[in-house]
């Protein structure tokens, strides 16, 4: 497969995870703890979003600072490679609104939270 072809790939593998896109959506906002980024993004359990977290932080996505004995011990802001996909995330939303419809069926809805 020819290397724009795979790269495609590898970000609609990453943005296919439950939760990803959304999750840096939320951070776009500024920096938050979890129980922020869960008001953010109602429907996520504790442990998707900790999942979800630890493995953008992983990938570089998102930085994580920890400030023992405050009341928001951990805050995670967007690192620079979670500032970078704002912009296709914003032109997918815009896509999205335009071709997808709202309330589509049950069988055309895509099923993004499985």
């Amino acid at each position: 497969m020819p290397e724009p072809l795979e790269a495609l790939a590898r970000a609609l593998a990453l943005l296919g995870i439950r939760g990803t896109g959304l999750v840096i959506t939320a951070l776009a906002k500024g920096p938050a703890d979890l129980h922020l980024i869960q008001e953010r993004v109602p429907g996520l359990s504790d442990g998707l979003l900790i999942r979800r977290l630890r493995e953008m932080t992983a990938l570089g996505l998102v930085a994580r600072t920890d400030h023992p004995g405050t009341s928001t011990p951990t805050v995670y802001t967007l690192a620079a490679h979670g500032k970078a996909l704002l912009i296709p995330l914003a032109a997918l939303t815009v896509w999205a609104q335009d071709h997808l419809p709202a309330k589509a069926s049950q069988a055309t809805r895509p099923q993004i939270w499985n």
